[in-house]
């Protein structure tokens, strides 16, 4: 691939790809009771070329969220963050000085979850690569999560409640930062718990260790109720499961609430308790439950956002293993915390550290005082902080060195 152009390479592979997936090349249109249904147009998707007159080496030892000069390397074109009528995928390839090269891409999640963008990209690399089709055959099917008829809603959602914020926004001074745990802090977690909750995930001890730590930080009343948001992945919930190649949104939110006092008082299992219970509640009713809620709703109806924070666990949706033909990603993984106007959102991602060890790293957006105290909350929560760092839309880079960079191959260190 050494005299090949990323650009032209990666533009040419994403036209091949959307005759197979189609309905990326559309526009979205709200049709009665608002209800969003593509218009398969082909006008196909919006593509930037740019070059960088710097090198891979002058973003820093270590990539991660924040990056410096993000806005230059995904231009927000007018218009395009509209959910109807604007093109449903940005892309935008940026060639760097030492032959690298930078590839950001926004989708419009109505059409696509982190798993169906996973698939999507993969083929669409499998395509660069010299395929003729995806190894994956991309399924529509999206009446598969059609509401019942009638519809009826059957489980508790308190994901959805709609609650009145009292107090001022907290949405002001925002910073971002990124924070990793390696092996040993989830084992250091993991002795914070009894014997029986030994059972949990990786991702219920961060969740619970987040929740802790934000909402301490954020220093919420004692009697004022806060929720965390766990997307979980319904694919394999439903009975018969959703077909190999589904490339639609196939999660639900799911909320634990409990009061600010509640969860800063009791020790640190009383949190992952409670979110390994929520997620719990993921079965097939609930699933329909939600699709009717919907449905009676209509979308005028939208998550809680009061007192809220999500957390959607992606260290599956491995970004970095993507191969267009110069090997893997250096890095990739999410730009930054945040879904559209809300900030608080994070996403779990497998990343390096700057020694090569494996972890998962998120980023978060806190007002900056608030971010300092989240940052010192972390490290009490471990028995030891040896490991601990703060390490101060997708975003995928390739490191191929050029004549300005002869060091050796692909930098595999984060």
């Amino acid at each position: 691939m050494a005299e090949k152009d990323p650009v032209e390479v990666i533009r040419q592979a994403l036209s091949q790809t959307l005759v197979f997936y189609y309905p990326f090349a559309g526009r979205l249109r709200e049709g009665p009771h608002r209800k969003l249904m593509v218009d398969c147009t082909g006008e196909g998707a919006m593509f930037i070329e740019a070059d960088a007159d710097v090198t891979l080496a002058q973003f820093g030892d270590y990539l991660q969220p924040p990056f410096p000069c993000f806005h230059e390397l995904l231009y927000d074109v007018s218009g395009s963050q509209q959910i109807t009528n604007t093109p449903l995928l940005l892309v935008q390839v940026t060639r760097l000085k030492c032959g690298g090269f930078i590839l950001v891409i926004r989708f419009n999640h109505t059409m696509t979850d982190g798993f169906g963008y996973q698939q999507f990209i993969n083929g669409w690399a499998e395509m660069a690569r010299g395929a003729t089709k995806p190894s994956i055959a991309p399924v529509w099917r999206r009446e598969l999560l059609m509401a019942r008829d009638p519809p009826c809603i059957t489980c508790n959602h308190r994901e959805y409640e709609q609650v009145l914020d009292t107090l001022p926004s907290s949405n002001h001074n925002l910073v971002q930062r990124s924070f990793f745990f390696g092996s040993l802090d989830i084992v250091a977690l993991r002795k914070l718990i009894p014997k029986h909750l030994q059972h949990c995930t990786t991702f219920d001890l961060i969740t619970a260790c987040l929740w802790r730590c934000r909402t301490k930080a954020m220093q919420i009343e004692a009697d004022e109720d806060v929720r965390m948001m766990c997307i979980v992945n319904a694919r394999g919930r439903f009975n018969p499961q959703l077909p190999l190649g589904y490339y639609g949104n196939g999660f639900a939110y799911l909320a634990a609430v409990t009061s600010a006092g509640e969860l800063c008082r009791n020790p640190f299992g009383y949190a992952v308790d409670l979110i390994n219970k929520v997620k719990g509640e993921m079965k097939e009713e609930y699933l329909q439950s939600v699709a009717d809620l919907m449905v009676m709703k209509g979308r005028s109806l939208s998550f809680t956002t009061v007192r809220s924070f999500i957390v959607s666990y992606l260290a599956r949706v491995n970004l970095r293993a993507v191969d267009f033909g110069w090997g893997k990603a250096v890095y990739g993984g999410v730009a930054q915390a945040g879904a559209g106007s809300f900030p608080g959102v994070s996403y779990f991602f497998s990343a390096k550290n700057g020694k090569g060890e494996e972890g998962i790293i998120f980023p978060i957006f806190l007002p900056a005082e608030a971010m300092e105290r989240f940052a010192k909350e972390l490290i009490t929560c471990f028995a030891t902080k040896t490991n601990l760092k703060a390490l101060c839309n997708d975003f995928l880079i390739w490191d191929h060195p050029g004549e300005e960079d002869q060091a050796g191959p692909c930098k595999q260190t984060a």
